[in-house]
């Protein structure tokens, strides 16, 4: 190779040993990672559901949105959700007790998985047989009434499914721990104690 060459190749290693020398070393902020490139890759803005943001462009607000997630069309159903059609009110619980009827299977296997909800969900208020004994009922201002009292006897299916959706008195909603296939298989198991 002839002298001018290596003098350039020198001359350039040593400015660019320089100019990475200047540009991490910079004092300004310690935590800084220096030069990135598309940081927003792999550091993204922390959104919250369903809500919309304001896009900042240079420090200055903009007219955009940002939004993390879209809210679904007026009117859809998601993929395998059955809407219930009645309302939390003494109508809607009219109704649920006309027009609803029990669609799961009355099987010794729906039964015994009834028990098992009973145990985990009931017993401690309604008592392993209904009565309205369990250790949390003495707690309570009233007693849960017995399952073989004439009012419940009477109680239709569908008020019961209705009750365990949105709750009724002192007894709270199970419909957040409970599936709809649950709370069905729960209603033949009262009405095994009921014996029915």
């Amino acid at each position: 190779m002839n002298r001018k060459v290596i003098q350039i190749v020198s001359l350039m290693a040593l400015f660019g040993c320089v100019a990475i020398g200047f540009t991490s070393c910079s004092k300004k902020n310690p935590n800084s990672p220096g030069v990135e490139y598309m940081p927003d890759m792999y550091r993204s803005p922390s959104l919250e559901s369903n809500m919309s943001y304001q896009k900042i462009v240079d420090g200055k607000q903009t007219n955009d949105t940002l939004q993390a997630n879209r809210l679904p069309v007026a009117g859809t159903i998601a993929r395998g959700f059955m809407p219930y059609p009645y309302t939390n009110d003494t109508t809607g619980y009219g109704q649920a007790g006309r027009f609803l009827h029990n669609p799961i299977e009355k099987t010794e296997a729906n039964i015994m998985q009834g028990e098992v909800l009973f145990g985990k969900f009931c017993v401690h208020c309604h008592g392993a047989t209904g009565q309205g004994d369990g250790p949390v009922a003495l707690k309570l201002p009233g007693a849960p009434p017995s399952y073989t009292g004439p009012v419940l006897m009477a109680l239709p299916e569908g008020k019961m499914f209705h009750t365990l959706t949105y709750g009724k008195n002192l007894m709270g909603s199970h419909a957040s721990q409970l599936t709809v296939a649950e709370r069905w298989k729960l209603i033949l198991y009262v009405h095994k104690l009921q014996g029915k």
